[in-house]
C-alpha cells in the first residue's frame, strides 16, 4: 500500500487486507471539523480511491465520539481544502460539494459512528455509502435551534419527511437504534462490538472486485440522482444562507464570539440535552 501523510489531524491505518481506515483525530475537540482536518481527510480519501491495494475505506472518530460538528472557533472560509466559488452561500455550497466528492469516489466509504455525530459530523457520515452505528450514538442537527438548517440537507432523503421535520423543528438527536430504524444507518451494534463488526463488513465489501464495485456503487447513486437528490441538496444551500441572515442567527453569532461553550449551553439548556443533559 502507498504511504499516506504525514498528517496532524487524522490517523490512517489498515485494519484488514484491502481496507483503509481513516480516524478523525481531534478527540480533545470532539473531532470538530476545521479546514486542516478536512483537507487531510479528503487528501487521504482521494489517495485511497487511487490506491490499487485499497478496496474499501472506513471513516471513524477518535475518543468519545465520531464528530460533534464544524469547529465554530475556526475561520471556515480560509484555506478551504478544495476550490468553491466565493460569494453568497460559499460555505454551504462548499459542504455540499464535499458530500458529492465522497459519493463520486470509486471506492465505497463506510462511516463508523459512536457518541456524538452532530451538525457537520452528521453531514459527513451521511455522505458515506454505508453507516454502522453504536447504540450510544447521538445523531442530530442542533444548529437548527440557533443558526440554520443543514448546509447539506440530507435528512428528508434518508429518514423521510415526517421524521426529518421533527428533527429540524426541535434539534433533537436520535440514538443508534433509532438511526437504524429511521434509515439513517444500516445497522446498530453494542458499543463494544462496533469496531469489529465494521471491519467484518468492510472485508465482505472488499471481496467484490473494485472495477465492478465502483459500478455497483454508482448504480445506486444514479437512482438517487434521478429522484433529484443532488438538485434538492444543492437547493438547501440557499435555505441555509437565508437562515444565516435572520436577526436570531446574527444575535447568536455574537454570543458565540463572546464564548462558544456558554453559547452552546444557553442554546441547549431549555431542551435539557447534549452538553446540558443530566445523566
Amino acid at each position: 500500500m502507498a504511504e499516506y501523510g504525514p498528517y496532524e489531524s487524522i490517523l490512517v491505518d489498515t485494519p484488514a487486507e484491502r481496507v483503509l481506515r481513516i480516524t478523525l483525530n481531534r478527540p480533545g475537540k470532539r473531532n470538530a471539523l476545521n479546514n486542516q482536518l478536512r483537507g487531510e481527510l479528503f487528501n487521504a480519501l482521494e489517495q485511497g480511491d487511487r490506491d490499487k491495494d485499497v478496496s474499501v475505506m472506513i471513516l471513524r472518530g477518535a475518543g468519545k465520539c465520531f464528530s460533534a460538528g464544524y469547529d465554530l472557533t475556526a475561520n471556515l472560509f480560509a484555506d478551504q481544502p478544495y476550490y468553491t466559488p466565493g460569494g453568497m452561500a460559499n460555505w454551504p455550497r462548499h459542504v455540499t460539494e464535499a458530500c458529492f466528492r465522497i459519493w463520486d469516489m470509486a471506492k465505497p466509504v463506510i462511516a463508523q459512528v459512536h457518541g456524538y455525530c452532530l451538525a457537520g459530523g452528521s453531514e459527513l457520515a451521511a455522505s458515506c455509502d454505508l453507516i454502522y452505528v453504536a447504540e450510544n450514538a447521538q445523531i442530530g442537527y442542533p444548529p437548527v435551534r440557533s443558526i440554520s438548517p443543514p448546509d447539506n440537507q440530507f435528512f428528508p432523503w434518508v429518514v423521510g419527511m415526517r421524521r426529518a421535520m421533527e428533527m429540524m423543528l426541535t434539534g433533537d438527536a436520535i440514538d443508534g437504534r433509532q438511526a437504524m430504524e429511521y434509515g439513517f444507518a444500516n445497522r446498530c451494534f453494542a458499543d463494544e462490538d462496533l469496531e469489529e463488526e465494521v471491519i467484518q463488513m468492510a472485508q465482505r465489501v472488499a471481496k467484490v472486485p473494485s472495477d465492478l464495485q465502483q459500478i455497483n456503487k454508482r448504480a445506486v447513486h444514479r437512482q438517487m440522482d434521478a429522484m433529484g437528490i443532488r438538485a434538492g441538496i444543492r437547493a438547501g444551500t440557499e435555505m441555509q444562507m437565508l437562515a444565516s441572515l435572520t436577526e436570531s442567527t446574527q444575535a447568536y453569532v455574537k454570543e458565540i464570539q463572546k464564548g462558544l461553550t456558554a453559547a452552546l449551553d444557553k442554546r441547549d439548556q431549555q431542551f435539557g440535552d447534549y452538553r446540558t443533559r443530566a445523566d
